[in-house]
């Protein structure tokens, strides 16, 4: 079996002890056509579940150090892997046990003695359900987004004379997401980027992430076509101002970073709200670092503006953490520093766009864990 076509059919992570059961229902889930992973008990167990992301969790009940129970505890405190679906595997259906289990929000049980056909069986229609849902998530989410005529990232690049400017964006298995771009044309001099990500505390938050990114470009809009201020500090506090006021927003975590482009003095004057920093490539590559907090964290934003100045074949890039996040197969984090050397090592005679979306996806394989988002501006 390729892992390839593992893919296809799911990860599996096998919680169990006793070595002849685990090698028994292992051998059994990897003949069906799954990728399957063993841990020996819940700690390990939750190691290795921060570390693959997989699409269901097997776990037997009596296990030493850490037994099935606790573990599913920790699993549902940590918001990433709370909704992974969840089957206890037990030697016995006396019902006190199966009530437990049910109040951790589990999936189903397994008997340790079914055959490996009830099993698969079992597996494959929890899976199968679950897919099910998610394809009509996906199509009430890009409905909904289509109905509110929302539009998080545009569709062509902007022009500004003395400039390149591009972007890359990737929702997270083709949902609409929080990830939002957008620019802004503030005179025949001045140019304004947006780049802006809603996390949702919750899950019924992050359904609407899509529809609280139109709120907050609509909002970052609202402020540019009324204010002839050209600082991104000021600019922040007024979107901010008025999402503070927002008790809707109070289910869901932004940051926005805004940059602003002057071709006539060649400078850009930056400024974030509880963004990732600002890469600054000229002769060596930089951090630049804002300050600001989350919007709608707190009224007074506390923003403040760094001005770079720009000289011929200077690059500046703004990104979301689904970059910095992207995970291997080992499920390693691709990380900030290992970002910054790429950036420094980038070929000037191509695409950068292009050469970041290979290097993604080499690392990646392809398989992401969030939205991707980034820009990237070059000094002609």
């Amino acid at each position: 079996m390729t892992q390839e076509n593992s893919k296809s059919t799911g990860t599996i992570l096998l919680v169990e002890d006793e070595f002849n059961i685990a090698k028994l229902f292992n051998y059994n889930l990897t003949k069906a056509g799954f990728h399957c992973e063993v841990a020996g008990n819940g700690a390990e167990g939750y190691q290795l579940a921060e570390k693959i992301k997989p699409d269901l969790i097997i776990s037997d009940v009596m296990m030493p150090e850490v037994d099935g129970y606790e573990f599913r505890r920790m699993l549902l405190k940590n918001p990433e892997l709370k909704h992974i679906p969840f089957v206890f595997l037990t030697a016995k259906a006396e019902e006190e046990d199966i009530l437990t289990g049910y109040d951790l929000e589990i999936e189903d049980y397994i008997i340790k003695t079914s055959s490996p056909k009830v099993v698969i069986a079992k597996v494959s229609a929890i899976l199968k359900s679950l897919e099910r849902e998610r394809v009509k998530v996906v199509d009430e989410v890009q409905k909904a987004a289509d109905s509110m005529g929302t539009k998080t990232v545009p569709d062509e690049f902007p022009r500004l004379d003395g400039f390149l400017i591009k972007h890359w964006h990737l929702p997270f298995k083709n949902i609409p997401g929080g990830d939002f771009i957008d620019y802004f044309k503030l005179d025949e001099d001045n140019l304004a980027i947006i780049l802006g990500d809603v996390m949702g505390k919750r899950w019924g938050a992050w359904y609407f992430a899509v529809a609280y990114a139109g709120y907050v470009r609509s909002a970052a809009r609202f402020v540019l076509e009324s204010s002839t201020d050209y600082q991104p500090s000021h600019i922040l506090q007024k979107v901010n101002e008025s999402v503070f006021k927002d008790e809707r927003i109070s289910e869901v975590f932004i940051t926005l970073s805004i940059i602003i482009l002057d071709k006539k003095n060649k400078t850009a004057r930056y400024s974030g709200a509880g963004d990732l920093p600002l890469i600054f490539k000229s002769k060596s590559v930089e951090r630049v670092l804002s300050k600001g907090v989350l919007l709608g964290f707190s009224k007074a934003g506390e923003y403040e503006d760094t001005e770079i100045n720009l000289a011929n074949g200077d690059e500046l890039f703004l990104f979301t953490d689904g970059i910095t996040e992207a995970r291997n197969k080992a499920g390693e984090l691709y990380g900030e520093e290992k970002l910054m050397e790429f950036l420094a090592s980038l070929n000037p005679d191509e695409d950068t766009i292009e050469q970041i979306q290979k290097e993604i996806d080499n690392y990646t394989g392809g398989e992401m864990d969030d939205d991707l988002s980034l820009i990237a501006v070059k000094v002609l």
